[in-house]
């Protein structure tokens, strides 16, 4: 089974205004959409449009909690959220008109009997499972969070992998992650330089094997996006041609891609092509992409 974690998910609430907000004024919408959002439900949401199964993991809680865990069931995904005992999953507030403005809120305190609880599902976990730890750490989570659930996992032939970003991905190295994905832009945070080009780019991505990652997956947007694999071989996947819609995903589409192309015969090269087809088909879709588009991009 593959697990995804989500710390802090949200109802994302999407406005959509033909001109630019007014502070201070009436403003009306001409549209509006609820989405369920977070890296983690990110990922489990493209796996099942893959037509492959996961378990979403994180904590939920209030009617938003309610609204968003019903939600994700409703597109077939399994779900095992923790129900806090107090707060409320979050609401950001996304408008989008002339300019793009966007209101993330905080999100509900995670006390530590529910953290315990989320370490019981973790050391169920076997030889065979994948857990996929994505995003940022809220404020009321230890900042070695990460660190905590790869070392309850270590030796149990669980195949790791990490999206975050500088010291909280360089801490969990140590672990050998199955997969790490950076873009370019945190590589650069990361090695506190510019990279110019792909060679540089390869370098980073070496340093970061040799502290501990087995395949290290650096997406670069219009550049596409660059594996540098546990056999030593570096393969870059051009970026797929369309008109760009949304970011928002992208890079959590290119990490259930290359999942799932891993999962259908293991081999690096095919998930190296499904996952860029599904993060490109993600940035022209206003959505997350659905199957039959990253199909078409793979094709």
């Amino acid at each position: 089974m593959i697990y995804t974690i989500t710390f802090n998910p949200a109802l994302d609430y999407i406005v959509r205004m033909d001109k630019k907000l007014e502070i201070g004024m009436t403003n009306r919408s001409v549209s509006e959409e609820i989405f369920y959002g977070g890296k983690g439900i990110n990922v489990s949401r493209v796996l099942k449009n893959l037509d492959i199964e996961s378990t979403a993991l994180g904590f939920v809680a209030g009617f938003t909690g309610d609204e968003l865990e019903k939600g994700i069931k409703a597109m077939g995904i399994k779900t095992d959220f923790i129900h806090l005992p107090e707060g409320s999953t979050r609401i950001n507030v996304k408008l989008k008109g002339e300019a793009e403005t966007e209101i993330n809120a905080q999100g509900p305190k995670i006390d530590k009997n529910s953290i315990d609880k989320l370490f019981g599902k973790i050391d169920m976990m076997r030889n065979g499972d994948a857990l996929v730890l994505a995003g940022s750490i809220p404020a009321s989570l230890p900042d070695d969070i990460y660190e905590k659930i790869l070392s309850r996992l270590e030796g149990k032939g669980v195949m790791t992998v990490v999206d975050a970003s500088g010291e909280l991905l360089k801490r969990v190295l140590k672990y050998k992650p199955f997969m790490i994905k950076p873009n370019n832009f945190e590589l650069e945070e990361i090695f506190n330089k510019k990279l110019n080009d792909n060679a540089e780019i390869e370098e980073c991505a070496r340093e970061l094997q040799k502290l501990g990652a087995r395949n290290v997956l650096v997406s670069m947007s219009s550049k596409g996006a660059m594996l540098v694999d546990e056999n030593g071989k570096m393969t870059v996947a051009e970026s797929h041609k369309g008109i760009v819609k949304n970011t928002v995903g992208a890079g959590d589409s290119m990490v259930a891609g290359f999942i799932a192309g891993y999962m259908k015969d293991g081999t690096y090269e095919t998930a190296l092509k499904l996952g860029s087809a599904a993060g490109g088909a993600t940035a022209f879709s206003d959505d997350l992409a659905d199957g039959e588009k990253i199909l078409q991009l793979l094709h």
